[in-house]
């Protein structure tokens, strides 16, 4: 009978063992997807605020830089502009020192002088070339030029009287 009674205690005990064992594996499988999905959300969790300080931190660096480095860029511009203003400013005052030295020559002063106003000396004979590329509206005006004064003032009345219809 001793013999029947550990039978049992065996059937008895390997069941129980294979059920506790299946039960145990169970509850060991749960835990470990447990644990593998908690530390797959503190990761992403910790990455996610990693994360996001890193943006907030870069976008206050970009909002913070962003005025500065813009007034320095527009600064450097007006700074260039001003640069070439005052190169040509000082070549056209070298030019015009250049004219003044010019103009206190008499020979050259004497040159503009006739070219400009049309003179000749005593005893030379003077001509007046006309422009081959004047327009027909500035040789109209050169004929008012031929008239008396007060024709042209006349002129000038005339058509400010007449209306266009």
């Amino acid at each position: 009978m001793a013999g029947k009674v550990r039978d049992r205690n065996k059937d008895r005990s390997a069941a129980f063992s294979t059920a506790t064992r299946l039960r145990l594996l169970g509850e060991q499988t749960a835990e470990r997807v447990y644990r593998s999905q908690n530390k797959r959300q503190a990761r992403r969790s910790r990455l996610t605020g990693r994360a996001a300080l890193l943006a907030l931190v870069l976008c206050t660096l970009v909002v913070a830089l962003a005025y500065p480095i813009r007034q320095y860029v527009s600064q450097r511009g007006e700074i260039e502009d001003l640069q070439r203003q005052q190169q040509e400013a000082e070549e056209r005052v070298e030019r015009l020192r250049d004219e003044k030295a010019r103009w206190q020559d008499d020979a050259y002063a004497e040159q503009r002088i006739r070219e400009r106003l049309h003179m000749v000396m005593p005893g030379e004979t003077g001509y007046v070339v006309p422009d081959p590329r004047a327009t027909a509206s500035s040789r109209a005006e050169q004929g008012e030029t031929d008239r008396p004064w007060y024709s042209n003032v006349w002129d000038g009345v005339d058509k400010a009287d007449q209306t266009d219809h």
